[in-house]
């Protein structure tokens, strides 16, 4: 049994129209277990479905530990990283004075976030990294049929 184990979450969205039917993924690895979460909606946009990867597998989290989200989206790692704390502290307006997109999901990432100590770590994608492509081809899986 490994002592040092890390919760290590990889997260993706997936848009087949931007907006259109999309999925999310998430592949959780701790030590040598691992789960793999997928879902998506009719009608989306790539952005709510990368948002709603890292909401989903947050919310699998049901005790506080150390997280490591592996994203390729930089939206996703900008708006937590820079862009939340001045959302807050405008009402959740942008510095233009307009609402902040997708602020209901922010809203729920935001909470999660209060509950574990998260860190960010961008890839690019498409790139190899075989967690992205888990989390990718999770999320592909998430995607409605019509």
């Amino acid at each position: 049994m490994t002592q040092n184990r890390e919760l290590v979450i990889y997260t993706d969205g997936a848009c087949k129209m931007n907006p259109g039917p999309g999925g999310w993924g998430a592949w959780l690895t701790y030590g040598d277990k691992s789960l793999s979460l997928c879902g998506g909606e009719a009608l989306t946009t790539n952005n709510r479905m990368e948002l709603t990867a890292v909401i989903q597998a947050l919310k699998a989290v049901k005790r506080p530990v150390p997280v490591t989200v592996v994203l390729d989206s930089q939206y996703v790692k900008n708006g937590l990283e820079v862009w939340m704390r001045n959302w807050k502290a405008n009402g959740w307006k942008t510095a233009g004075r307009k609402p902040v997109k997708n602020e209901d999901l922010w809203r729920q990432l935001d909470d999660l976030m209060a509950r574990h100590d998260v860190r960010f770590v961008w890839v690019k994608g498409h790139a190899g990294n075989p967690g992205n492509e888990k989390a990718d081809e999770l999320a592909n899986r998430g995607v409605p049929a019509h």
